[in-house]
């Protein structure tokens, strides 16, 4: 039986506040391993609380890629993602080591190792009368229509999701054809890293609840609205932009253009991100090929250090990578 000769690669995955990024900084610590940040809001500079992005100290330790590599003002896609973190990942193992892309960003994920769909570009009509339509009957009318057009892509698409709703009905229009369809027909072919997939998944969603709760107050108590005060009154910000879209970021935009008290601003940026954790991990159980750890078990650094021991010990990487390190 032939040997795979491919690189290797750990996915380490899980909803917002599982623990990934302690989790992936005491692994760094165990294994010859450098950190790649696969997080669509981390890209960004100067959106450091409300992203829960590693402090400085962390980041300084603990070097992560494509971290604080976009302004808000510039869109950053899934394509983008995959076009950067390919020559980091080849540059990582050159070195002898072994990349770990660490995030809850599924759709980077599965852009990276499936590819992606050769799918039409933009068209800025369809996309203004889209918008219009929106404004008129709501978001969630646009989901609802999604849903008796292409069932799998709204599934997965939040009913208040304006830019993933837009261009999936926007592809819809043009091909005559799903989105979920189009991108069935990834055009990655093989991909040339062996990988470990390691996913946080909280048994007890209720302790979940809380940690997103608490952590969402402690961003608030660490000048999270301040952050984004400073990003408002940059002049050149919209809330379109897929940086102010990000979960908590769109809430504290519209709270401070005078759209809800403090309280309903708090309980909205706790429930999105809840919102966003559910379709996490809705996400990691449909990957069939990940190894499940309940965050909240006691032990996990050490659960998880024996899954990535073995991984290289069965790849035939008994040096540099494979050994832990003191």
């Amino acid at each position: 039986m032939p040997v795979d000769q491919r690189p290797l690669a750990i996915f380490l995955m899980g909803p917002t506040a599982s623990g990934k990024t302690a989790l992936a900084c005491d692994l760094s610590e165990r294994f010859a391993l450098d950190l790649v940040s696969v997080d669509s809001a981390l890209v960004y500079r100067g959106m450091d609380i409300g992203t829960a992005k590693p402090d400085a100290a962390t980041l300084a330790r603990y070097p992560h890629a494509l971290v604080d590599i976009r302004d808000p003002a510039q869109p950053y896609s899934a394509a983008d993602f995959r076009a950067d973190a390919l020559p980091v990942m080849r540059r990582i193992g050159a070195q002898g080591r072994v990349p770990l892309l660490v995030g809850g960003t599924g759709l980077y994920f599965r852009a990276l190792q499936q590819g992606l769909s050769d799918l039409p570009e933009a068209d800025p009509a369809i996309r203004e009368r889209l918008a219009e339509q929106a404004q008129q009957l709501g978001w969630p009318a646009m989901h609802a229509r999604l849903a008796q057009l292409d069932p799998a892509a709204a599934r997965r698409i939040g009913c208040n999701d304006a830019q993933r709703l837009q261009r999936a009905l926007e592809v819809i229009e043009l091909t005559g054809q799903p989105l979920s369809e189009l991108q069935r027909g990834g055009s990655s072919g093989h991909f040339p890293w062996r990988v470990l997939k390691l996913a946080l998944l909280p048994a007890d969603r209720g302790v979940l609840h809380e940690r997103i709760a608490q952590r969402f107050d402690s961003m608030l108590a660490a000048g999270f609205l301040d952050e984004v005060r400073a990003l408002r009154v940059r002049g050149d910000l919209h809330p379109e932009l897929p940086a102010i879209r990000a979960v908590g970021y769109r809430q504290a935009w519209e709270h401070l253009a005078g759209g809800s008290t403090p309280g309903e601003f708090r309980d909205r940026g706790i429930f999105a991100t809840r919102q966003l954790a559910k379709r996490q991990i809705t996400w990691l159980r449909s990957d069939v090929g990940a190894r499940l750890f309940d965050p909240d078990r006691p032990g996990l650094p050490t659960r998880a250090a024996d899954a990535v021991q073995l991984f290289l010990d069965e790849s035939g990487r008994h040096g540099h990578a494979a050994t832990p390190l003191a």
